[in-house]
C-alpha cells in the first residue's frame, strides 16, 4: 500500500510529460489526485505494513499529515484543469508577458512537476530513516522549483532562485545536522548507527548529549528554512507571490507542513536523549520571532498574495510555539497544522480567482468583490475570519488550546505576546482584504459573470476548515491526540 501511495503520482508524473494531448493530461491529472487520495482514505481503516526495510511507515502524524496533503491536492488540481481550460483561447505570448495567468507553453512540465511534487511529499510523511527523511525534503525543492517559474518572466525567475538557494542552503544544514547525531550514535551503539528514528530513540539514553543538542541546532535551523520560520523565510515571499495561485496553495498549505514534520521527527530523538527541554526552547524563540515577523510585514502589505504569504510564516510561528510549549501544546499544533492548511489553500485559491479576473495583485487596485464577484468575496471575508482565528472556524480552537497551554505552564510573556501578536496581523490584514470586498468599483455593471465552479475548490477547503470547528469528529480527534503523543504532548 504504501508504495502505492508514491508510485502512482510518480508514474503519472512521469506520463504527463511525454503525453501531447492538453486534454489527456489533465484527465491524468485528476485521475491520480483522486487515486491517491482514495489510497490515503483506505490507511485509516486498515493500517498499511511498513516498507522498504522499515524505512518507510505510516504513524499517526505521518497519516494526518499525508491526509492533509491529499486533500489538498485533489482540491488544487480540480482548480488548475479549470484554469488550463479556461486559457485554451489565450495566446501564449499574452499569457507570459502579463504574469498573472497560466501559461499553456510549459503546460506538460507543469503538470509532471505538480504530480511529482506530490510523490515527494507523499514520501516525506512516510520516512522513518533520517537519511531518507533528508532527501525527501530537498526533493520537494527540485520537483516545485519549475513550478514557481511557471509564468517565465523576471520576477518569477528571481523568486525561484531565492527559492533554490535559501533553501538548498537550508538542507545543507540539516545534512550537517544528520552527520553530527550519527556521530552522537556512534560512540556508543556502533560505527554504523540505526539513523531510524525508532533506532535512534530506543538509544536515546547512549547518545551523545552534545551531539544531539548541536545537531538539533542545525536540524532546526536546516528544516527551519524550508518550513518558512524567521529569520529564515527569505524565500517564502517571493515565491508564494510569483508562483501560481494552485502553487502557492500546496507550498503554503502542504509542503511547509512536510518541513515541520521532519523538525517534530528529530525533535523525537532529543526528547529521548534527554535534550527535549533544549529542542523546545529552541522552538518556542523561533515561533515567537516569526510571528512579530509576520505582524510587521503584513501591516501595509501592497501584494495581497505576499500578504498571505506572511500569514504562513505567522502560523509556523503558532506551531513552532504549540511544540515548544509541549503537553497539550502539541496537541494544539496538530490541530493547527489541518487548519491552516484547508484555510490557506482555500485563501491561495481564492485568490488565483481574483488575480484572473483584476489581472492585479495590488489590493488598492481592486474594490468592490462582495459585489461584482459574490462567491469570490464570500470566501476572501471567511477566509480573512479563518486564517485569523476568529470562531467558529478550527482555526479558532487550537490557537486557543496553544493559548491555554502558555497559561496553565505559568508562561504568561508567552501567552501576552502570543495575543498580541495575533491582534496586529489581524489588523494588517483587515485593512487590505476588507476595503478589496467592499464597495463598488467603476464599471462593474459590464463586468463578466463570476462561475461558481472556479470557487468550488476553495468553498470545499474552507468548508472543511468550518466543520472542524463545528465539531470534530472522533476518529479525527483521535488522530490528532494519537499525533501529539508521538512528539511528547498529550
Amino acid at each position: 500500500m504504501l508504495p502505492l501511495i508514491v508510485v502512482v503520482p510518480l508514474l503519472a508524473g512521469v506520463a504527463a510529460f511525454v503525453v501531447r494531448a492538453h486534454r489527456v493530461r489533465r484527465n491524468l491529472l485528476l485521475a491520480a489526485a483522486i487515486a491517491h487520495t482514495l489510497l490515503v482514505a483506505s490507511t485509516w481503516f486498515a493500517a498499511p505494513p511498513a516498507a522498504l526495510f522499515g524505512w518507510l511507515d505510516l504513524d499517526a502524524p505521518g497519516r494526518l499529515f499525508l491526509s492533509v496533503t491529499s486533500v489538498l491536492f485533489l482540491a488544487s488540481a480540480v482548480q488548475t484543469v479549470g484554469y488550463l481550460r479556461a486559457e485554451e483561447g489565450q495566446h501564449d505570448a499574452a499569457a507570459t508577458s502579463s504574469g498573472w495567468v497560466l501559461s499553456r507553453v510549459p503546460e506538460a512540465v507543469f503538470t509532471g512537476c505538480l504530480l511529482l511534487f506530490l510523490t515527494t511529499m507523499s514520501l516525506v510523511t512516510m520516512c522513518q530513516h533520517l537519511g531518507l527523511l533528508w532527501v525527501a525534503v530537498e526533493a520537494t525543492t527540485l520537483a516545485s522549483a519549475p513550478l514557481v517559474y511557471f509564468h517565465r518572466d523576471g520576477r518569477s525567475l528571481e523568486a525561484t532562485w531565492k527559492y533554490l538557494v535559501v533553501c538548498s542552503v537550508g538542507i545543507a544544514l540539516a545534512l550537517l545536522g544528520n552527520f553530527f547525531l550519527a556521530i552522537a550514535a556512534s560512540g556508543k551503539i556502533g560505527a554504523q548507527p540505526a539513523m531510524t528514528v525508532a533506532g535512534l530513540i530506543d538509544a536515546g539514553a547512549s547518545l551523545h548529549p552534545a551531539w544531539v543538542k548541536a545537531a538539533m541546532i542545525f536540524f532546526v535551523v536546516g528544516y527551519g528554512t524550508k518550513m518558512g520560520l524567521a529569520p529564515l523565510h527569505t524565500w517564502l515571499p517571493d515565491a508564494h507571490s510569483e508562483a501560481p495561485a494552485v502553487v502557492s496553495a500546496l507550498l503554503s498549505g502542504a509542503v511547509l507542513n512536510c518541513a515541520f514534520l521532519a523538525i517534530l521527527r528529530v525533535t523525537q530523538v532529543a526528547h529521548a536523549a534527554g535534550a527535549g527541554d533544549f529542542s523546545r526552547d529552541l522552538m518556542l524563540v523561533l515561533g515567537l520571532v516569526s510571528m512579530a515577523t509576520a505582524a510587521v510585514f503584513v501591516m501595509g502589505q501592497a501584494d495581497y498574495k505576499r500578504m498571505l504569504a506572511y500569514s504562513s510564516v505567522e502560523h509556523m510561528g503558532i506551531l513552532a510555539i504549540g511544540i515548544g510549549l509541549g503537553g497539550a501544546g502539541v496537541a494544539g499544533s496538530m490541530l493547527h497544522a489541518v487548519n491552516h492548511s484547508l484555510v490557506k489553500g482555500m485563501l491561495f485559491l481564492t485568490a488565483g480567482n481574483i488575480l484572473a479576473a483584476y489581472a492585479t495583485k495590488r489590493s488598492s487596485q481592486i474594490k468592490g468583490i462582495l459585489s461584482e464577484r459574490p462567491f469570490t468575496g464570500v470566501l476572501w471575508m471567511a477566509g480573512l475570519l479563518a486564517v485569523s482565528g476568529m470562531p467558529p472556524f478550527g482555526t479558532f480552537f487550537s490557537e486557543l488550546i496553544i493559548l491555554k497551554a502558555a497559561v496553565d505552564q505559568g508562561r504568561f510573556f508567552v501567552a501576552a505576546a502570543f495575543l498580541v501578536l495575533l491582534a496586529a496581523v489581524f489588523i494588517g490584514m483587515a485593512s487590505s482584504i476588507l476595503p478589496m470586498a467592499q464597495g463598488r468599483a467603476p464599471g462593474a455593471e459590464s463586468a463578466p459573470r463570476e462561475s461558481w465552479r472556479a470557487a468550488l475548490p476553495a468553498a470545499v477547503l474552507g468548508t472543511l476548515s468550518l466543520a472542524l470547528g463545528l465539531y470534530l469528529p472522533e476518529r479525527v480527534s483521535r488522530a490528532i491526540h494519537d499525533a501529539a503523543a508521538t512528539f511528547g504532548g498529550f
